[in-house]
């Protein structure tokens, strides 16, 4: 049988964790991975920050996907990552009765207007940002969820037939996120990542502000970077840092944070930064929720707290502060989960498996 060929196809932001960590992954699991790709979203910190000149960029974008659709080279299948749901009809057309997998990441709705609250609920811009989930997680043969909340919440959300769902974690890049040699030095709470309402930056921030004893580092920026002019002087800011050197800031750190956001969608979702601190063996600390519980134990491979809840989240970095034994132990138990659970072998078999039951049948 020859191998199974996938085309990465669109608009997808090729750096994006995510996105890279699947064709990593599929590669792994000998699978041949193409691109056929198009950068609109490439060299932003913030993508949906974009304005005019983007839209425009993905207007002609999926103008160039479409007219281009029949100089393809030949595959198995063609997968549509994050965020290119708008590139759905455009693959449906190329792909020319091939399947059609999206692997969404979120809803751009309810990132947008419930989530971040970029654009009034019920505006044109609202409505406009729902059609296209709703057309892209229905015209997908398969839609990929990260997280067996986030499928739950397509099917009810936009009526994705649950036949025509699955779900793989998301994992990290095992060729950059693994443990190294943790440095001696002084304790200090890690968070990395974009400073959007889903993380709760603000419970952080309070957190730090009760145990003005224990230091805290916040790497990133984004839509609540406003928020840290008035940190507490135990909290340090890093507005940015390379991708590369994220291991070694984790292996420097007494503990890493997840996210602590109550809304919906914060629930429903494990981030980036949670897979990256477990595959580098960081003690993790996020909130407790139904998609941390899918993966996580409280206790034994991370710390779980009440979401926005920042007296749980100060004791619980208090309690690693003081007790190395423990936290090594809950570090090398997060390395350990994530390699059964979220290594690149786990997920990249994941992956083939379900593409090659797509193609199969």
């Amino acid at each position: 049988m020859p191998p199974l060929r996938v085309l990465a196809f669109g608009t997808y932001q090729r750096d994006y964790p995510r996105n890279a960590q699947v064709r990593s992954a599929l590669r792994r699991a000998g699978v041949t991975v193409l691109e056929r790709h198009l950068p609109v979203w490439e060299g932003r910190r913030t993508a949906w920050s974009a304005g005019v000149a983007t839209v425009a960029r993905l207007a002609l974008a999926e103008a160039r996907l479409a007219l281009g659709s029949r100089r393809l080279p030949p595959a198995d299948v063609l997968l549509v990552g994050y965020p290119g749901h708008a590139d759905v009809p455009a693959a449906r057309l190329a792909a020319g009765g091939r399947p059609v997998v999206l692997d969404p990441l979120v809803s751009l709705h309810d990132t947008l207007v419930d989530d971040r609250g970029r654009f009034r609920a019920g505006s044109l811009a609202a409505r406009a940002l729902a059609a296209v989930d709703r057309a892209a997680l229905r015209g997908a043969d398969l839609v990929v969820a990260d997280t067996e909340a986030q499928a739950s919440f397509y099917a009810d959300r936009f009526g994705v037939a649950p036949e025509r769902l699955r779900v793989c974690l998301v994992g990290a890049e095992d060729r950059l996120f693994r443990p190294l040699e943790r440095p001696d030095g002084a304790f200090h709470a890690l968070f990395v990542g974009k400073l959007i309402p889903l993380h709760g930056v603000e419970t952080i921030l309070a957190a730090a502000r009760l145990a003005p004893e224990l230091p805290f580092r916040i790497v990133g920026s984004g839509q609540l970077t406003s928020v840290l002019r008035s940190r507490p002087a135990n909290v340090e800011h890093v507005p940015w840092v390379d991708y590369e050197r994220l291991p070694a800031l984790y292996a420097a750190a007494g503990c890493a944070l997840g996210i602590f956001g109550e809304s919906p969608k914060a629930l429903r979702v494990i981030p980036n930064k949670a897979y990256q601190a477990l595959a580098c063996a960081a003690p993790l600390v996020t909130a407790d929720s139904p998609a941390a519980r899918e993966l996580l134990r409280d206790g034994v491979d991370a710390v779980l707290v009440p979401p926005g809840d920042p007296g749980a989240l100060a004791e619980a970095v208090r309690r690693l502060a003081g007790d190395p034994a423990y936290a090594r132990s809950l570090g090398g138990a997060g390395r350990r989960t994530y390699e059964r659970r979220a290594s690149e072998d786990v997920l990249g078999a994941r992956w083939r498996a379900l593409l090659e039951e797509l193609v199969a049948s």
